[in-house]
């Protein structure tokens, strides 16, 4: 699938997307969720923008990816349900629905797949930090606010230490 949306996009003059492996993961992840899910002609690339299907233990699959919101909002998040997941198929699926707009936008840099059942996910990632999927870190996420949380009590303790000294 990867080299076949390459060569899509080469022949638009775009360049080709790299493997990312937490894209590859959230793609995984997702998969395995549609996997129960029947094809029908309101599911996948057939689907009306914003009547996705919504997953309430979405952000458990970010977690699972070492993944946080702050680094997926500019990807794209593809899902195609294809019986038998014949190759041709598959690509025609998104190189020929509502997906290819997506694919011929060159902000995207990077990509990740995974099939479960009937159900193909691609993943596009950019290069942006809204977009990166770039492992959360120390510095993002819960830890962030624990980290706020200790600055805070450290003022508060000395301002009470200062407050002591000068009474």
């Amino acid at each position: 699938l990867l080299k076949g949306i390459n060569d899509y996009r080469v022949s638009l003059n775009l360049s080709q997307l790299t493997a990312n492996e937490n894209a590859d993961c959230l793609a995984e992840q997702l998969a395995s969720a549609y996997k129960g899910l029947d094809c029908t002609n309101t599911t996948g690339s057939d689907t009306v923008p914003g009547t996705e299907q919504q997953f309430s233990n979405f952000p458990d699959f970010l977690s699972h990816c070492h993944l946080n919101a702050t680094v997926t909002r500019d990807g794209s998040i593809m899902p195609a349900c294809v019986p038998g997941l014949d190759p041709q198929l598959v690509l025609a699926n998104f190189t020929e629905s509502q997906y290819n707009q997506n694919l011929n936008d060159s902000s995207y840099v990077g990509i990740g797949t995974a099939d479960e059942g009937n159900w193909v996910v691609v993943v596009l990632t950019t290069n942006t930090p809204a977009g990166n999927y770039a492992p959360a870190t120390a510095d993002t996420g819960a830890a962030s606010v624990v980290s706020v949380a200790d600055r805070r009590f450290a003022m508060l303790l000395l301002l009470g230490f200062f407050m002591v000294l000068i009474s």
